[in-house]
């Protein structure tokens, strides 16, 4: 996540001497990442990298927050100043009714105000536009202001087309359709966090845009100004789906504190009091079903030591303190309660030690060598890491690029009967809906995602998902290859041959496939561990069982002597029934006699095949005569077994 703000404005809320330039360096040493800053007018502007994890520094407040913690540990002194502001009085009678289904909203807060609408004054419209938030008039202009300010997405309705006073919360129903501010028109898929005015109308696409029907016009008058705090797990549902992705859908799946909300409506009502001659007219709504729960780490001062250094209690509980942590010392521990807008990411004594640590500063934590110890030898052959890069790197070198596809995939592209398969509860969207078996599906989806290019070789080594009745699904490590241009099944069996050959697995057989499909079974002596199948001219793929093909690998070499004496090689052709299995062929002839040391096909033409032979004795040289007793008798037995002739 980015934001972009102004350094004038920061400083509203954080008094410091600090240069903007040791600001975004002390940031970036400790905390967001300052990844530009530059000139704006009089004034600085920053363009910070927030990580997910920290929605709370989405907001001007929140990086205040931050440089008063952060600063002093620099010697800069820096003081957070957030003012109260002063509940206002009602000057009418006005309401609507609310309904909320705490299972999808945590948190209301509304107000009803009459206004005039018109431009925001220059320094509203600066600071928007600074942050790259485009002005558009005082009553949208003041959302955006409070979001940026505060962090806490907000809405305004015009009150007078909400002709039934009244805001139902529910779940959208699949095939429902809304048209949001943008003009655009939307069909849910079912799940969403909407509001109905009572009648079945959908007036709010809650937490992640607007809609049509109610948004503020140059003829609105009075507004509903309205804060929903919703579960961030539909949101983001909710704006996948649709692929809509405002600030505030990106925001509130984050996770908003719901402890923002009043702030951030209060702070709404005073400037549209200042900007939009606003005047309350309802009373404040504030419906709060899910009051987060408080929550308290420890952490020992041992750990603290042991981890970041020689730093005690007393320093730990200052930094936490400057974070918004309530804290206590006792027997050696420090507990600290933990902040409402930390609580998605702080639970565990590590994530407070981080805390200490990333303020602390970590540039001033001495490195410690470990003490030298007898490095136990390392076995590769029980690694199966090092033999998952053996393979991907031999596949690189032979033309393939590797690809990492979801997990779970599309109906159309499961491989099976839905009942056998395991169904997302809560799919993103329809093209994730099943965990896959098999990873086949996933790679032609990467073919046909380049149609333009002629040739491609990708793979996989990845999972896949069996069901298992009352338990947790069956994770097997797959291997796949797709090809698609000017191959042939000889050609990619070639290459599952050469890629045992590299495993150190020998006794490898093809034989039919079962199911009668084009292609073959790949097998390790007897066992099954994959197919290859051709399913067009030019297409073909091969899929392999990790996880048993480990059972075989081996890195053991056997070291054989140079042959004294020359080998005498000859090549046959023959004809012969193309029911019969080249393996078949080949193991027959090496059982003729000892002295057979290769034998290779070496071309192939509809029913001829040639096939190279080596003679080759360790003891002595081989004559004219050994090779054509050999030879006849090769001859007599492909007759016999195959029906084959010269």
């Amino acid at each position: 996540m980015n934001i972009k703000i102004l350094d004038s404005w920061l400083r509203e809320f954080v008094i410091t001497k600090a240069k903007p330039e040791e600001l975004a360096e002390k940031f970036s040493l400790t905390s967001v990442s300052v990844e530009r800053m530059e000139k704006y007018g009089d004034d600085f502007i920053y363009n910070i990298e927030v990580t997910t994890n920290r929605p709370d520094l989405m907001s001007i407040q929140g990086l205040a927050r931050e440089a008063s913690a952060i600063l002093p540990e620099f010697g800069t002194d820096a003081r957070l100043t957030l003012k109260d502001i002063t509940k206002p009085t009602p000057k009418g009678n006005e309401t609507i009714e609310i309904q909320n289904d705490p299972k999808l909203v945590n948190r209301i807060c509304a107000a009803i105000l009459e206004v005039k609408i018109g431009d925001s004054p220059k320094e509203i419209k600066d600071r928007l536009e600074a942050s790259g938030i485009r002005s558009l008039n005082n009553l949208i202009d003041v959302t955006n202001y409070v979001m940026r300010e505060i962090g806490h997405p907000c809405h305004v309705f015009d009150y007078d087309r909400l002709t039934t006073k009244k805001l139902i919360i529910r779940e959208s129903r699949a095939g429902e359709e809304i048209v949001t501010l943008d003009g655009k028109r939307h069909r849910l898929s079912g799940g969403d966090i909407v509001a109905d005015n009572g009648k079945g109308e959908i007036v709010d696409l809650l937490g992640v845009m607007g809609t049509a029907n109610s948004v503020v016009t140059d003829k609105t008058r009075r507004i509903l100004f309205f804060l929903d705090n919703n579960d961030q797990h539909r949101i983001r549902k909710t704006s996948m789906n649709l692929g809509i992705r405002s600030e505030a859908a990106v925001l509130n799946e984050k996770g908003v504190d719901p402890e923002l909300a009043k702030k951030a409506l209060l702070r709404g009502i005073e400037l549209y009091e200042n900007e939009a001659r606003g005047k309350l007219i309802s009373k404040i709504i504030d419906i709060y079903p899910n009051i987060p729960k408080e929550r308290t780490v420890s952490v020992s001062e041992e750990k603290i030591k042991k981890i970041i250094g020689d730093v005690d209690l007393q320093k730990s509980e200052k930094i936490l303190e400057r974070l918004g942590f309530q804290t206590k010392i006792e027997s050696g521990k420090i507990s600290a309660i933990v902040p409402s807008f930390r609580l998605n990411d702080i639970s565990i004594e590590e994530d407070l030690i981080e805390e200490i640590a990333r303020v602390y500063g970590y540039f001033k934590i001495n490195p410690v060598v470990p003490p030298v110890t007898n490095v136990p030898l390392f076995n590769l052959s029980k690694n199966p890491f090092y033999f998952e890069t053996r393979v991907k790197n031999a596949l690189k070198y032979w033309g393939f690029t590797e690809v990492y596809t979801y997990s779970m995939v599309s109906e159309e592209l499961f491989e099976g009967l839905p009942r056998d398969g395991l169904k997302i509860a809560n799919p993103l969207s329809e093209d994730l809906l099943y965990m896959r078996r098999t990873l086949v599906p996933s790679l032609l989806e990467v073919i046909k995602q380049n149609p333009s290019r002629d040739q491609i070789k990708v793979f996989e080594l990845s999972n896949v998902y069996d069901k298992r009745e009352g338990d947790l699904p069956k994770e097997t490590q797959k291997l796949a290859g797709v090809i698609k241009g000017s191959t042939s099944f000889f050609h990619i069996k070639g290459i599952v041959e050469a890629l045992f050959g590299d495993l150190g697995i020998k006794n490898v057989n093809f034989v039919k496939r079962e199911d009668g499909g084009i292609g073959a079974d790949v097998c390790i002596g007897k066992e099954l561990v994959g197919d290859i199948e051709v399913l067009e001219e030019n297409i073909l793929d091969f899929e392999l069982d990790f996880e048993k093909i480990l059972k075989h690998v081996s890195l053991a070499k056997k070291y054989s002597p140079v042959a004294k004496y020359p080998p005498i090689v000859e090549d046959l052709e023959t004809i012969i029934d193309n029911d019969f299995l080249t393996k078949e062929v080949i193991d027959e002839i090496k059982k003729i006699d000892p002295v057979i040391a290769e034998v290779v096909l070496l071309d192939q033409y509809e029913n001829k095949r040639t096939f190279h032979i080596v003679y080759q004795d360790p003891n002595r040289n081989l004559s004219n005569e050994d090779a054509s007793r050999i030879r006849g008798k090769i001859i007599s037995m492909l007759k016999e077994k195959f029906g084959a002739f010269l």
